[in-house]
């Protein structure tokens, strides 16, 4: 991409500089897989990209033998609906370029620090790809997991940059056979960590006996891609051309339309003009949603100046009728746009910064937030619907938390999805957590929308009454089975349940929060008539409660979980050492089922209990962390000396978000070594 040395020499001094010093890089400062970094040894798992072409050719990644880290790179979530094309409309795709990327992100197993660049608007999304400077670039799993819950597509990055960028596609398209070798080695790479394809950016001038070796590359890589991953994507970044001249375009043309003909689609270089995008359009002709124009977040000659006024080249591209990609949205975050990451976020998403106008697409759906509104006063009303990242979530990432003054017969509502969802097909079955105040009631409603029937909205409740008695203008359908609450041994999380019949001629249009206090013994519908009830109505309560989850799926998961007998479990690279009064254990834990079992799992939660020969004493149990594969590593655990038994424990986590209960779950023991 343009202007790489301005931004390597800024991501460059990020990287060595303090707050007011400059100096060489620190120990704390080296990433953990740069040299003298050897992935066959234990050790904490990692994400790293590869740096050297040999390291390619050689398949060394892949093995076992020489990268211990692999089978914790591996992403575990599938598509909703894998092998589906993308939709036929203009398409977002959101290029992560992140202070160099592989920062908190890089812990398979996650991390300690809670204020870690994250995206949570990936209903706005089609593809994201993850971005760096490095010759390989594989995205870590915990944006693919991500990514995939919300039918997103991920693609990582191939870049050849500077001079040992132009001696790389040298060797690389020496040959026809070693052009289609790479392109093996990349597809191999994608399959099998489990993303959906590559963003090939060749940003070096070259010789033009090399052009044709470049176009079988791009031409082999796509058709092996298709093949192994259908519906995966192969990109082409518009920076070198087909007469192997290093100059930007920043418009599909003739120069590189060569090789948008071989592959999936173009990322249009940034610094495009006005009428680019029209132009790119025209000779686009039926594909020109492939056609990708690029807009950098930081403003670097984009169209419209980037940073808060992103929108304009947004608004441009919607009026063109063409597909957009966001390069480095990570502005916000590291240039520390006040008052916070998260306020400075949502905003820059409310400004249009990512709009699409584009509705849910896919049947199973993660709960992650719309665009948020700021504290509303609606009479007796003085609620705040916020993101949260630190109000307990219940499961990683972040919940929607309602919080503040509410009276006694007021109903909050807010919309947190639009939707396209057919209700003919057979009831639906949505699950979602909430943790709640008490007297503090959660529920859902669903908008429907039929052309013969006209509208109407399903009360999702459990404690439907409770709502009823104040809706006094409104009568919800009542198409909703039943609705069954668990609560989870997590953080005072309850998990609900419910079943909605298919509604013949209906469309799920939206979803909404709806909040209400709680009541106590029969209201006298004669005091509701004579608006008695009105008379406390400027008294406010507090009100708080936290939405964690929502999955709405067109099948009923909720089948038992397998057995204790059905798990083998085992511990491996067992490592002992002392420190102070204790000693440490390091060991990798992996588990599996020993037959086949119709149920899949989402994550695995670890945790691990410290027995001594007291029997009297009960043992504390302790979480370990969440494992999104089925192995874990440990990592210098103490070991007190009274410990005669390490007991851990693996708890599976159904697709619901119900947990397998302790007793059943697979345990691996461990004896300490006698010093």
């Amino acid at each position: 991409m343009p202007f790489t040395l301005r931004r390597f020499l800024r991501r460059l001094r990020t990287m060595i500089s303090s707050s007011d010093n400059e100096g060489p890089v620190s120990e704390d400062d080296r990433r953990p897989w740069e040299p003298p970094f050897d992935a066959s040894k234990p050790a904490p798992p990692i994400s790293y990209p590869i740096t050297e072409l040999a390291a390619l050719a050689s398949r060394s990644y892949l093995s076992d033998a020489s990268n211990f880290h692999l089978p914790f790179n591996r992403a575990s979530t599938p598509l909703p609906s894998p092998g589906a094309p993308l939709p036929p409309r203009r398409r977002v795709l959101v290029c992560h370029d992140m202070q160099g990327g592989y920062r908190d992100d890089a812990a398979p197993q996650g991390g300690a620090n809670p204020d870690a660049y994250a995206l949570w608007h990936w209903h706005l999304m089609d593809i994201f790809v993850y971005f760096s400077h490095y010759l390989v670039t594989l995205p870590p799993p915990c944006w693919t997991n991500t990514a995939h819950l919300h039918g997103v597509k991920v693609l990582g990055t191939f870049i050849a940059e500077w001079d040992k960028g132009a001696e790389i596609c040298r060797e690389m398209f020496a040959t026809q056979d070693s052009a289609q070798m790479y392109a093996e080695r990349l597809q191999e790479l994608a399959a099998t960590l489990g993303f959906d394809g590559w963003l090939i950016n060749i940003e070096v001038k070259l010789d033009i006996q090399f052009i044709d070796n470049l176009k079988e590359f791009v031409n082999h890589l796509t058709d092996r891609m298709h093949a192994a991953v259908p519906g995966s994507l192969v990109i082409w970044y518009d920076a070198v051309t087909v007469n192997g001249h290093l100059n930007w375009q920043n418009k599909l043309n003739e120069y590189n339309k060569p090789f948008f003909d071989l592959c999936d689609g173009l990322f249009v270089n940034y610094t495009w003009k006005e009428n680019y995008p029209q132009d790119s359009a025209a000779v686009a002709g039926e594909r020109k949603y492939d056609v990708y124009m690029g807009i950098d977040v930081f403003g670097r000659n984009s169209y419209g100046g980037g940073q808060w006024n992103t929108n304009v080249a947004l608004d441009l591209l919607k009026k063109d009728d063409i597909s957009t990609a966001i390069f480095a949205p990570g502005w916000i975050y590291e240039t520390k746009q006040p008052p916070d990451f998260q306020s400075a976020q949502n905003r820059a998403i409310q400004n249009g910064y990512l709009s699409t106008q584009i509705s849910i697409r896919v049947v199973v759906i993660r709960y992650l937030p719309r665009v948020y509104k700021s504290p509303e006063i609606h009479g007796t009303i003085f609620l705040a619907k916020v993101f949260s990242f630190k109000d307990g979530q219940y499961s990683g990432g972040g919940c929607v938390t309602v919080k503040g003054g509410l009276n006694q017969n007021t109903i909050f509502s807010e919309q947190l999805f639009e939707a396209s969802i057919s209700m003919e097909d057979g009831p639906l079955h949505l699950f979602y957590s909430v943790k709640a105040d008490t007297n503090c009631v959660v529920g859902l409603s669903l908008d429907l929308s039929s052309r013969n029937k006209g509208n109407t909205s399903v009360l999702i409740a459990e404690n439907i009454a409770t709502f009823h008695r104040k809706k006094k203008n409104h009568i919800y359908s009542t198409y909703v089975q039943s609705v069954k609450a668990r609560a989870l041994d997590n953080q005072n999380w309850v998990l609900y349940q419910a079943t909605v019949q298919s509604c013949a001629s209906y469309t799920m249009t939206g979803i909404n929060i709806v909040c209400t206090l709680g009541t106590s013994g029969n209201i006298n519908p004669e005091t509701e008539e004579d608006g008695s009830l009105e008379a406390d109505a400027n008294i406010l309560s507090a009100y708080q409660a936290s939405l964690g989850h929502i999955s709405i799926q067109d099948i009923d998961e909720t089948m038992p979980f397998p057995p204790l007998e059905s798990w083998e479990i085992e511990g491996e690279h067992i490592s002992w050492s002392n420190s102070n009064a204790s000693k440490l254990v390091s060991l990798k834990i992996s588990w599996k089922l020993k037959t086949s079992h119709p149920a899949t799992f989402t994550k695995y939660n670890i945790y691990v209990e410290k027995l001594t020969t007291d029997s009297i004493a009960k043992a504390s149990r302790s979480f370990m962390g969440v494992a999104s594969v089925e192995a874990f590593y440990v990592s210098d655990l103490q070991v007190p000396d009274e410990v005669t038994i390490l007991k851990f424990i693996v708890q599976a986590c159904g697709c619901d978000g119900s947990n397998q209960e302790l007793e059943e779950c697979p345990k691996f023991f461990l004896v300490p070594v006698v010093a």
